[in-house]
């Protein structure tokens, strides 16, 4: 009951607006405007605004965004992932499949994905269908992890709560003492996962507030374009 307490407590403060406001950063006049846009496909500008994300040493991982995912009955849940990979077929990330939401993509494969750059004033925010990737794949990532990674992800159960983290440091040496450096096997449990994208959009912030929004989406059978 004291949690649901804080929690209350904290909802409170938050709807004065004190801290929030208080918080805002300045926005940018950069605009996406659609005749500006050079390629219109979203993978080109995906890319373009991710390696500038990459290339801003304030930004300490431009990967990290949002997954959103729901059970079949529709109740959400969401956490941040690493983007791992990307093309114009979708966007790749890896995870235990027992996890929270990899159970929930199992149940309904409808997800959301969405990038933010404070710095930038920009977002990302990508919908479609997660599918497992093929065990290759999750190989051969497994094993580009560091050593500590790798053990890390045999030895947690994840979603899963436990008595306390002296058991994971536990499970930790005792698997450090079993596989050596380059030869730890990738947990049945843990793979891969591509969103297939059934849209991308992209948002960039004004400094009028009037922002730009510019959105994507997958041609239905029989639609053309209408350049």
């Amino acid at each position: 009951m004291k949690c649901f307490k804080a929690i209350s407590s904290c909802n409170q403060l938050l709807i004065t607006g004190k801290k929030v406001l208080s918080t805002a950063l300045p926005l940018r006049t950069t605009s996406i405007q659609e005749e500006n846009i050079g390629v219109k496909e979203p993978f080109h500008l995906f890319d373009q605004w991710f390696q500038e994300a990459v290339n801003n040493p304030s930004i300490m991982e431009p990967n990290a965004a949002c997954l959103a995912t729901s059970t079949k009955e529709g109740i959400p849940s969401a956490r941040f992932v690493l983007c791992k990979g990307y093309d114009p077929t979708g966007f790749k990330f890896f995870t235990h499949y027992t996890s929270r939401k990899g159970q929930e993509i199992e149940e309904n494969p409808n997800v959301a994905l969405t990038f933010y750059w404070p710095q930038f004033s920009r977002s990302i925010r990508i919908e479609g269908v997660a599918e497992k990737l093929p065990f290759l794949d999750a190989d051969e990532y497994f094993k580009s992890r560091p050593y500590q990674s790798q053990i890390g992800a045999l030895s947690s159960d994840q979603s899963k709560p436990i008595e306390g983290r002296h058991i994971l440091w536990q499970k930790e040496v005792e698997l450090k003492k079993q596989y050596s450096e380059g030869n730890v096997p990738r947990p049945e449990q843990w793979g891969g996962y591509k969103i297939l994208p059934r849209s991308i959009e992209f948002w960039q912030g004004q400094t009028d507030r009037i922002h730009d929004r510019i959105k994507f989406r997958r041609l239905r059978e029989g639609e053309v374009v209408d350049n």
